[in-house]
């Protein structure tokens, strides 16, 4: 009886230095289906690795960019580098910046660099948006979505 739970030790050492030589070639999976990390994996080894190369990743965010209609008419340069976007431009938009941003995530970029600088005016008109009030989605079917709607149910 005793020697039992030393069989099934050894037994496990067996099993786990048989997929520690078999690790690099094909990852075992749980029985959950995840696959375990291997032991001794460097940190550098966790970090997550671009899919796609730098020119892959590059070609689907300008086709991205190409495709949208309103920021195809902007004069935005990317640059894709160790799987990091950069862009660079202006625009007079303030929701193109953050849309890039999505859309270079979307293509595959492991971070961006955003450097797309926003007009004055268009800060100007998005401050004064915010100033007026509760925005589009926010309002209710049944309030009023302007004072001229209040003053046409008043006098009906």
């Amino acid at each position: 009886m005793r020697a039992i739970p030393l069989i099934v030790w050894v037994a496990c050492a067996l099993v786990c230095a048989s997929r520690a030589g078999n690790a690099q070639a094909t990852p075992k999976s749980t029985a959950t289906g995840a696959t375990r990390p291997q032991a001794g994996a460097s940190k550098a080894a966790a970090k997550p690795q671009p899919a796609k190369s730098d020119a892959q990743i590059e070609a689907a965010i300008k086709a991205k960019l190409a495709k949208s209609p309103k920021l195809s008419q902007e004069h935005i340069q990317v640059r894709v580098q160790g799987g990091v976007a950069s862009f660079e431009g202006k625009t007079d938009v303030v929701q193109h910046k953050g849309t890039a941003t999505r859309m270079a995530k979307a293509a595959g970029a492991v971070a961006v660099n955003n450097h797309i600088q926003v007009s004055e005016a268009a800060k100007e008109k998005a401050a004064g948006n915010l100033e007026t009030g509760r925005r589009r989605a926010q309002i209710k079917r049944s309030d009023p979505r302007s004072e001229t709607d209040t003053k046409k149910g008043q006098s009906r």
